[in-house]
């Protein structure tokens, strides 16, 4: 039996988190953590997750958890996120992290502290939008240059970052799969007198509003036809059950980074 902790579990995806592992065979919840002075410092850990009472307690601090569990899964936010790891690392327990929003300075001190535990990152934890990074270096490479590739993502109004980190994802790998760096061709706006659409141009275009859960299009613009490829999430469960299933994948993995992909075992 896998035991997990979440940390930022009295958030929306925490808490999500929380009551689907509460649920699942094979996986057990021993704890959860948030930030000092949060709401749910200090309740019940089976109350919050909607099972009975368990006596264990919401603690504060990311340590207090990591000496229950196997796994710690991660949603919170990119500096939390980042020490969190650390702890995990100092005390040998695996992480799977969700957050997005991580500048490449952070990536890369994730990378080096995956040379001590097994991580799972991955901006997008759903076995849909997982697939659809490989359905979509296929569809770039049998389509080839001629088509002109834009992306446009929604999320609600809370959500802090932009572009969405599976937005960012899905443009990598359009551009991996041309052989280009986003560094070089991506936009992120459009305003004003831009004169014509350069050939090698991969576009991303952000929406916020409302309580939308989470829609990316991938858009194929050809001469005469084009192709649009959609992903709507329409609540965070997909998002848990992913994280579930990666937590229950890594756990005694050797240490590396890995990436959903890895976990649902797709050939990158």
């Amino acid at each position: 039996m896998v035991r997990a902790a979440v940390a930022g579990i009295g958030g929306r995806m925490g808490s999500r988190i929380a009551q689907i592992l509460s649920q699942t065979d094979g996986i057990t919840l021993v704890g959860g953590c948030e930030r000092p002075g949060h709401a749910v410092v200090g309740c019940d850990l089976g109350t919050l997750s909607g099972s009975r009472p368990s006596g264990v307690l919401v603690q504060d601090a990311v340590e207090r958890v990591l000496e229950r569990c196997d796994v710690l899964i991660d949603f919170t936010a990119p500096e939390a996120s980042l020490n969190h790891m650390k702890a995990a690392a100092a005390a040998g327990k695996a992480v799977v992290i969700g957050t997005t929003g991580f500048n490449p300075t952070q990536v890369e001190h994730i990378g080096t502290l995956a040379q001590e535990i097994a991580c799972v990152l991955a901006p997008n934890m759903s076995v849909g939008v997982n697939v659809l990074f490989k359905i979509l270096r296929d569809m770039t490479r049998l389509l080839g240059p001629d088509y002109d590739v834009e992306i446009v993502e929604a999320h609600h109004r809370f959500k802090k970052d932009a572009p969405s980190g599976t937005a960012l994802k899905l443009a990598e790998a359009v551009a991996q799969a041309r052989g280009l760096a986003m560094d070089e061709v991506g936009v992120y706006a459009r305003h004003g007198l831009i004169g014509e659409r350069p050939r090698d141009v991969i576009g991303v275009q952000t929406l916020r509003g409302g309580d939308v859960v989470g829609e990316h299009t991938v858009f194929f613009l050809g001469m005469g036809e084009r192709i649009e490829v959609t992903h709507r999430a329409h609540s965070r469960d997909n998002f848990a059950r992913g994280a579930i299933l990666a937590a229950k994948w890594v756990v005694g993995k050797p240490a590396r980074l890995y990436s959903m992909l890895d976990v649902l075992g797709i050939a990158q």
